[in-house]
């Protein structure tokens, strides 16, 4: 019975520091580490839907939320593709989502998101998030904003929330890879040493009510 209780009390405090660092990190009012990823199915920039589903026989997925203009989301671009071609072959590849109001940045329009689409040439889906309802349900509040989630026999479940590395202004000085250790540690069955980190960069765009 002690042992029980034990146990309870120890996830209650995983818990309970999982919220609480979930708040600092600006991750509040959205989902957690451990809850199910929110389900999506947006407008890709070759004119076809795409679904969180349609990656359900994969590993998972790294998902992005970001855009054309943020000067952070263009510092991270190169390392965003090379994530995906690290990770996507080993079953987690990238879904980029951009949440931003066109009407308050025209440079994060859907038109320009195919233009940066095919002069970076995207190797993975850059969706468009136009109610911005997908980037309430997980949370984000900035570009870039990552959730690394797993697929599990209870259905995706997100194993990372933050910011790609530590070091946005230069790549070659970065000394964490944060979404990088994440996903090594889930193909090895592992859970993420790090699962929660404050993400850096432009605020979302909110259209105005």
């Amino acid at each position: 019975m002690n042992r029980v209780f034990q146990w309870c009390v120890t996830v209650l405090i995983v818990v309970t520091t999982l919220s609480a660092i979930a708040r600092a990190n600006g991750n509040e009012g959205g989902v957690n580490v451990g809850d199910s990823a929110p389900v999506f199915s947006l407008m890709n920039v070759d004119g076809k839907k795409v679904a969180l589903s349609d990656f359900s026989s994969a590993k998972g997925a790294i998902i992005v939320f970001t855009c054309n203009h943020c000067p952070y989301s263009v510092k991270y671009e190169d390392r965003i593709i090379a994530l995906h071609q690290q990770f996507a072959s080993q079953g987690y590849p990238v879904i980029a989502i951009n949440p931003n109001d066109p009407v308050t940045v025209p440079e994060d329009a859907y038109d320009q998101m195919i233009v940066r689409a095919k002069e970076k040439k995207f190797p993975f889906p850059y969706l468009v998030d136009e109610t911005q309802e997908i980037a309430k349900a997980y949370g984000a509040k900035r570009t870039p904003h990552v959730y690394v989630v797993a697929n599990t026999k209870d259905g995706s479940k997100v194993a990372y929330i933050g910011s790609i590395d530590d070091n946005a202004a230069d790549a070659s000085a970065a000394e964490s890879f944060f979404v990088s250790d994440a996903v090594t540690a889930l193909l090895a069955g592992k859970l993420p040493t790090t699962p929660l980190t404050k993400a850096i960069g432009c605020t979302i765009k909110w259209k105005k009510k």
